[in-house]
């Protein structure tokens, strides 16, 4: 596809309203779910909002129902021109007084784009790592001056992008990815008998990509440390995480039969449900895992590491266990621990979809994201 050269700089008018064109891949209903309900949230507020997504994306029919006017583009490359030009066009066109963007490619294309232009500049992170004030490569994103605002989604992501911005001023903020508990009210538990776990079993779930920060080999090494007389079994769902150094460790494990690798699931919320627990043994780099929230939505009693990421996704003994990471030993004491005092499990249920729905309701989002976006035009 070719794109005209960027024009030259224009005068935008900046409004007291937000209009605002976003950047991002709204493809995967589940996975794009929280964003892209914000968004729509905020147009049903009479936010004027336009998306540039993949034309294929699966959300596009919900957005355009919502009044949300949509472009089919994605960019492609950093620092094309072409698709530089694309989107300053839109943007004088368009006179809008945000740009919000949401990926890598769309956040270095975006900011060459508005260059010069009286729009403000929104960036998202969503991962707590890997941004360093001695870094050149960082100030062409999270570092860059050009960069009004920073969209974190955890607090250790704020505290992370802010310590680093030793340049300008400190522009990040936390507003955190809300659910709708409307989305798991019909999330009915699945029976666990393909994959041969009788009934009475104590299943642990882990829903998970293929990552070395996923910390899966602790999991399995805590399987080395509980009594074979439990009867506990691992539900392993995600693409990938079989690995050579995984396979070793499995077949190493006294528990090796109860370990079971689902593969990509797309029934993985129901299989979660007929679990007892999820288990989140995550090293570093995560922040407010999209699956722990999902698991406590459907009422299930979370055990998850404390790394900075997910601090306050679960509150220690009321909504979940919280353990120190790269802690075999701690993974399975608290797996026993839950087996042993089912009264507790159901409690910490309990808490963990009540602090959820309390906490990380998609209303208070939509809320907190408008009132930025209104303030920041008002700077």
């Amino acid at each position: 596809m070719q794109y005209s050269k960027p024009p030259k700089k224009l005068p935008l008018q900046i409004m007291s309203e937000p209009k605002i064109l976003v950047i991002s891949n709204y493809s995967g209903l589940n996975s794009s779910r929280p964003e892209a309900e914000i968004m729509i949230g905020l147009a049903k507020r009479g936010i004027e909002i336009t998306i540039m997504t993949p034309p294929e994306a699966e959300y596009v029919a919900r957005f355009e129902e919502a009044g949300i006017r949509v472009i089919g583009f994605q960019p492609k490359k950093k620092f094309d021109r072409n698709e530089i030009g694309f989107i300053r066009k839109e943007l004088i066109a368009g006179e809008y007084n945000i740009i919000h963007l949401f990926n890598g490619k769309a956040i270095i294309n975006g900011m060459k784009a508005a260059k010069g232009l009286p729009v403000k500049v929104i960036l998202y992170r969503g991962y707590c790592g890997n941004i360093h004030w001695w870094d050149p490569t960082a100030y062409l994103k999270f570092l860059n001056s050009r960069a009004d605002g920073i969209w974190c989604i955890a607090p250790a992501v704020e505290k992370l992008i802010n310590r680093n911005r030793i340049f300008g001023k400190k522009t990040a903020f936390t507003i955190a990815k809300g659910h709708h508990p409307d989305w798991y009210k019909d999330v009915k538990p699945k029976s666990l008998s393909e994959f041969n776990i009788p009934q009475g079993a104590f299943v642990a779930t882990m829903v998970a990509n293929a990552r070395p920060m996923k910390g899966l080999k602790y999991l399995i090494k805590a399987t080395y440390k509980l009594s074979s007389n439990i009867p506990v079994y691992f539900l392993l769902i995600g693409n990938g995480l079989e690995s050579a150094e995984i396979k070793k460790l499995v077949e190493k494990s006294p528990l090796k039969d109860r370990i079971i690798f689902t593969g990509y699931r797309n029934d993985s919320l129901e299989l979660v449900k007929s679990s007892d627990v999820f288990v989140l043994s995550s090293l570093y780099g995560e922040a407010i895992n999209k699956s722990v929230i999902e698991a406590m939505s459907v009422g299930v009693a979370p055990i998850i590491t404390d790394i900075p990421g997910n601090q306050g996704l679960v509150i220690d003994g009321e909504s979940g266990l919280v353990i120190p990471r790269k802690d075999p030993k701690a993974i399975a004491k608290a797996i026993e621990r839950l087996f042993r005092n089912p009264d507790e499990k159901k409690k910490l249920a309990f808490g963990a979809k009540n602090h959820i729905a309390c906490n990380y309701h998609i209303d208070k989002s939509i809320d907190q994201l408008h009132r930025y976006y209104v303030e920041l035009l008002g700077k």
